[in-house]
């Protein structure tokens, strides 16, 4: 009976999490907008800062849908990033290396890295959780390996000016007070992370592999009898997982122009976090990508809202994020007993 009153009113499937994540979004925002309307909260230039902080989250957030869909897990997501800024500092600055070379390299080592642990957990049949976590290990050690002390890019004149360019949005624009025009901007970081989202978004919903990953974290057995080669095509949303962590890495460098050793810690949680907030189940099967987006979303509301205010602890975001994913798991649980 209610399954068929959740059919009636559009809400069927991941629907129902999807519409509640953007009416929280929009609650919140809204509210934003009304408290801090003389900070400057409802400004264009505000919403777009949020994306360009969280450029490297919404990829990482976006690999991280697909291995939840699929029914796995990766932790090792903020060690990678950490490694990748770590090894494109060190490669611009100390070897002086071209800057587009030390992109294609931290890229195919994303490949590299995510091959490795989907080979594990797909054909040795390890535990994601396991792998995982001796990839966070393992990655968050190179990186003190590389250097114990922080690497700041000053010199890479082709990287800090992709870093530091600013692409005008002609909508939002606001006068100062000289009279002049300025246009609210984002940054490269943020185009990238668009259009990787969208290309995983379409990915899920559209191709046969993405149907194949809701089949598989649906139910492993019943995608085998539906003749999927379930092994090929975990191992594959583990090597696309890895090099989307990888092209976060590069994003988040692109915000910080720097590595050290503890960059990026407990990213893989805010990935985590974001995903599940969005609607993606943790037992498999369902999710998406726009969800996820959302989730992220709302993460960097709460942070505008605490920098906003100028008097809360930063600490406030976990609390509330860890509150918001704690309902949003009870909501799975309930929506699972009635879909």
């Amino acid at each position: 009976m209610k399954n068929k009153i959740l059919k009636k009113l559009g809400l069927d499937g991941s629907n129902f999490l999807l519409s509640v994540t953007i009416g929280l979004f929009a609650v919140m925002y809204i509210l934003g907008v009304i408290i801090y309307q003389n900070q400057g909260f409802g400004r264009m230039q505000t919403f777009l800062n949020m994306l360009i902080d969280n450029a490297g989250l919404i990829i990482a957030a976006a690999g991280m849908t697909v291995i939840l869909i699929v029914g796995g897990i990766d932790i090792s997501i903020g060690s990678v990033i950490g490694l990748v800024c770590m090894m494109l500092a060190y490669f611009m600055q100390i070897m002086h290396m071209n800057a587009w070379l030390a992109i294609v390299l931290v890229l195919l080592f994303g490949l590299v890295f995510g091959a490795m642990q989907g080979f594990f957990i797909s054909y040795l049949k390890l535990q994601p959780f396991i792998v995982t976590l001796a990839g966070m290990f393992l990655c968050r050690g190179l990186t003190a390996m590389i250097s114990a002390n922080q690497i700041a890019i000053t010199e890479n004149k082709t990287f800090l000016a992709l870093a530091n360019y600013n692409i005008k949005v002609l909508i939002g624009a606001t006068v100062n007070k000289r009279g002049v025009k300025m246009y609210p901007f984002i940054h490269p970081g943020v185009v990238i992370a668009l259009v990787t989202a969208f290309i995983i978004w379409y990915m899920c919903k559209y191709t046969r592999f993405g149907r194949n990953l809701f089949a598989i974290g649906g139910n492993e057995n019943s995608a085998m009898l539906m003749g999927i080669n379930v092994r090929r095509n975990k191992f594959l949303a583990y090597v696309l997982n890895g090099f989307l962590a990888s092209l976060a890495g590069f994003v988040f460098c692109l915000n910080t122009t720097s590595g050290f050793v503890e960059q990026a810690r407990g990213f893989e949680m805010e990935a985590i976090s974001s995903a599940v907030i969005g609607g993606t189940l943790l037992t498999g099967g369902v999710g998406t990508v726009v969800g996820s987006f959302f989730g992220v979303l709302i993460k960097a509301t709460i942070e505008t809202f605490i920098r906003c205010n100028g008097t809360l602890s930063s600490w406030w975001n976990k609390i509330v994020l860890s509150a918001l994913l704690c309902f949003f798991i009870v909501l799975q649980s309930v929506f699972a007993m009635i879909k």
